[in-house]
């Protein structure tokens, strides 16, 4: 995993070792930070293209707003950024990590009426998000113990730091117990989704996703949505169950990290049947596919082509 060596901050590119913030940071103390994952792929005619970035952008916006302050710096600004970050460090085919912050300030919980925003954008380069093993033969997963908040506890909408305490430990817990991810609960016992991933199940060719209650709205999720309607498939946004979820032909997780990945097993249970038992499924394996050209510049005449931002 090489990790460039130039950040974009608060409006410069700064040398790693430049960029650097106070231990005042409110966010560092209290939670009050949002991020985002992006990535960038080389395109099959060359160079590199950051994929559905001004979505990923708006919704940065939108988890700063959730918690009721602003970033300093417009959409177009923070677009332009994130190119700027890649070119910097020479990447065509890296993981974008846009991080807003309130800054140093007042100490205590309420951080003033005006705090600071800041703006950093960093990159590297990273693989499959659950290994190689994972893509090609299906993810183990684990239901945690622990369950995702309430959504007037932490705020779903939104990629807040602070928020992601749950997924650190239901992950780790997973990881120590020999599985590769988990998935969480809702507060009433409905599946939601991964620590950094929406689900989906297929059962008798009929594709079921979480629906938009307790669960962020991924940008990937939106994407395959989009590539399931159009290959006519029956998709509906609903509640299910853990025993749903066992009994399911398919499983696969999405996510900018995890791209599309499918799932062997969830407790230790084999998702599908017969020989195909514990492998990934034929729907699965199209939508893989069809994500991978997709993000690499092969749009087919199906999906704009803004959802490509060049990196020159």
């Amino acid at each position: 995993m090489a990790r460039g060596d130039k950040i974009w901050l608060n409006g410069k590119i700064l040398g790693v070792e430049e960029a650097k913030i106070s231990l005042f940071t409110h966010a560092l103390h209290y939670g009050t930070g949002a991020f985002e994952g992006i990535r960038a792929y080389k395109q099959k005619n060359g160079g590199g293209a950051i994929f559905r970035l001004r979505e990923h952008m708006e919704r940065l916006q939108d988890s700063v707003r959730i918690m009721g302050f602003e970033i300093p710096f417009t959409l177009d600004e923070m677009v332009q950024a994130a190119v700027d970050a890649c070119k910097a460090n020479n990447f065509e085919e890296c993981y974008v990590r846009p991080l807003a912050f309130i800054g140093d300030g007042p100490l205590g919980v309420f951080p003033g009426a005006n705090p600071k925003v800041e703006l950093a954008i960093l990159v590297w380069e990273w693989g499959s998000y659950l290994g190689d093993k994972g893509i090609n033969e299906g993810a183990r997963l684990k239901v945690s113990t622990f369950v995702r908040p309430h959504v007037n506890s932490a705020m779903t909408k939104g990629k807040i730091t602070g928020a992601y305490i749950t997924g650190v430990v239901s992950k780790s817990e997973a990881i120590r117990q020999g599985y590769d991810e988990a998935l969480m609960l809702d507060t009433e016992g409905y599946m939601t989704e991964g620590t950094g991933e929406n689900l989906f199940i297929i059962r008798h060719n009929i594709v079921k996703t979480t629906q938009l209650t307790s669960i962020l709205n991924g940008v990937t999720r939106n994407t395959v949505m989009e590539m399931i309607k159009k290959r006519g498939l029956t998709l509906v946004e609903t509640r299910f169950t853990r025993d749903e979820l066992y009994c399911a032909d398919e499983v696969f997780l999405t996510g900018t990290a995890a791209e599309i990945t499918p799932v062997s097993s969830v407790d230790d249970r084999k998702i599908g049947r017969g020989d195909a038992a514990g492998k990934p499924g034929p729907i699965t394996q199209q939508i893989q596919k069809a994500y991978a050209a997709l993000v690499r510049g092969d749009l087919q005449g199906e999906f704009p082509k803004e959802w490509l931002t060049p990196v020159k």
